[in-house]
């Protein structure tokens, strides 16, 4: 999701086996200082497309002397990708993404590329499993007046997520970037007590939608 100052990616993380180490299994990952993605898809294909893009980013540093763009990178990922489907021998790149950031003016962005090699730019999207499904709730929900704020941009997020996320805190990584600051991974407590905050708001609104259709 994308605010004015802040841009927010939210996942649904997998539960993982008792004796396995949580921190390998990661689908946020940084792409450079004012850059990072999300996919869902195929881990493996996933590590590979970060790895091309991180060093693509420093490429065009050390080449242009500024940090990449965000319209560049996001082409550049899906130039890749459009790449692996029309050469013999290989097959196209199993995942979607999501990439945000900002641009060096301060300007928010995020771009959502698919494995045909196609690429768009939104104001708030969703990939994956139950993609359709949160993107339906953020066109009901977002708003210009939610763009501006970035708390509301972060609860949205946590509410969005909460309709196909069905055991809490505990099953959601959020990342939050900020204009002119470094990404963000909230830590389990900050997001449980978001995903609280936000479930007694739902409650609240349902409460009262329920009042006015008794009173009409």
């Amino acid at each position: 999701l994308r605010g004015d100052g802040i841009v927010v990616l939210g996942v649904e993380k997998r539960s993982v086996p008792k004796l396995q180490d949580e921190r390998t299994v990661r689908k946020i990952h940084k792409l450079d200082d004012h850059v990072c993605m999300a996919f869902a898809g195929l881990t493996a294909d996933a590590r590979i497309l970060v790895n091309m893009a991180r060093v693509e980013c420093q490429s065009y540093r050390l080449t242009v002397e500024d940090p990449v763009s965000m319209s560049y990178i996001a082409r550049h990922i899906a130039s890749v990708k459009q790449h692996f489907t029309q050469r013999p021998g290989l097959r196209p790149f199993g995942l979607s993404t999501l990439i945000v950031g900002f641009d060096y003016d301060g300007s928010a962005h995020l771009f959502q590329t698919d494995p045909s090699g196609t690429y768009h730019e939104w104001k708030a999207n969703a990939i994956g499993r139950s993609g359709k499904t949160v993107r339906e709730f953020l066109e009901k929900h977002y708003t210009d007046e939610i763009a501006a704020s970035d708390e509301a941009c972060i609860k949205l997020t946590v509410r969005a997520l909460l309709e196909v996320v069905q055991s809490g805190g505990k099953n959601i990584e959020l990342a939050v970037m900020r204009k002119g600051q470094a990404l963000e991974i909230l830590d389990i407590k900050t997001v449980e007590k978001l995903v609280e905050e936000t479930e007694k708001e739902r409650d609240a609104e349902a409460e009262a939608k329920k009042k006015a259709a008794g009173k009409s």
